[in-house]
């Protein structure tokens, strides 16, 4: 690992840790030249994932649009970052585990309105409103009416 202060190529580690939940390793280094400390963080390297869009338009995988889109649903919401993040996770874990190359939005969409339906009811009316691209309000009433009666 070359060192970020003055570019030489010998550094050691002197503590490695688990990080972000056991998904990656945190360690701290050294520089054998210039004895400066800093971390790195080693992650799996996955399979880049490419997201079938609705108008058959293709893009990278992007956990922040995931993140962006939980987070509108649940604003205002008595909602924690914390299980903001644990959804998100969770959701990404099941699309990982997929194992596929290419994975269409719409069923990215339905893992997080399942999970969103267990965490908060406003919240997953909210997402699949946007989500469903609910035309009026009769197609509004039909999905509270879903969530009522369960």
């Amino acid at each position: 690992m070359k060192c970020p202060f003055c570019g030489h190529e010998n550094t050691r580690v002197i503590d490695s840790r688990p990080a972000e939940e056991n998904n990656s390793i945190r360690r701290r280094r050294v520089c054998d030249e210039c004895d400066k400390r800093f971390t790195t963080y080693e992650k799996v390297e996955t399979i880049p994932l490419i997201i079938i869009k609705k108008d058959n338009n293709r893009e990278t995988y992007d956990r922040a649009k995931i993140e962006a889109g939980v987070l509108r649903a649940c604003h205002k919401r008595p909602v924690s970052a914390n299980q903001i993040t644990r959804l998100v996770e969770e959701v990404e874990t099941r699309i990982f585990n997929m194992e596929e190359k290419e994975i269409s939005s719409s069923k990215i969409g339905e893992l997080v309105m399942a999970e969103l339906k267990n965490l908060d009811a406003v919240a997953y009316v909210r997402f699949a409103s946007v989500y469903r691209e609910f035309k009026d309000v009769n197609t509004f009433m039909d999905e509270l009416k879903k969530v009522l009666d369960k």
